[in-house]
C-alpha cells in the first residue's frame, strides 16, 4: 500500500512505517501531522487517482526531528579574470515517520437550524 502526497509543495511516494526527510515543517518534534493532499492511492489491487486530490483521504505522520542536510558547495570561477566565488548552503529538513494511510474522519455536517442559531448568537454578542 502506498500513496503519493503533496508535502510543502513537493510530491512524495510514501508507505506506512517508513521514515522520510521532507522540507522543514512548522511542527514540534514528537507531534503528529496530517497531510490531506493525497494525489494517488494504491492498495495493491486497486489504484485511485485524484482530480487533483482524493477527497476523504489523508496521511498521518509523526515528526521525529528537525535537521540540516549535507552542505552543498557552489563554486564559480572565470579563468584568467581573477574571479572566484565560493558559497555553501545547508537545506533545513524535517524527519517524519508515516504512521497511517487511510480515510480521513469525515466531519458531520451541521443542520441548517443549528447554523442559524449560531449566527444569531454571534450577532447578539
Amino acid at each position: 500500500m502506498f500513496a503519493v502526497v503533496n508535502i510543502a509543495g513537493q510530491q512524495f511516494k510514501v508507505t506506512e512505517k517508513t521514515k522520510y526527510y521532507v522540507p522543514r515543517l512548522k511542527a514540534e518534534p514528537e507531534s503528529e501531522v496530517t497531510f490531506d493532499e493525497v494525489l494517488l492511492f494504491s492498495d495493491g489491487k486497486k489504484t485511485t487517482l485524484g482530480t487533483p486530490t482524493i477527497s476523504g483521504m489523508s496521511v498521518k505522520a509523526k515528526v521525529l526531528e528537525h535537521v540540516k542536510d549535507d552542505k552543498v558547495i557552489v563554486f564559480k570561477k572565470k579563468r584568467r579574470k581573477s574571479y572566484k566565488v565560493k558559497n555553501g548552503h545547508r537545506q533545513l529538513l524535517t524527519q517524519i515517520e508515516v504512521t497511517e494511510i487511510g480515510k480521513a474522519k469525515a466531519q458531520k455536517p451541521k443542520a441548517k437550524a443549528e447554523k442559524v442559531e449560531e449566527e444569531k448568537a454571534e450577532e447578539n454578542k
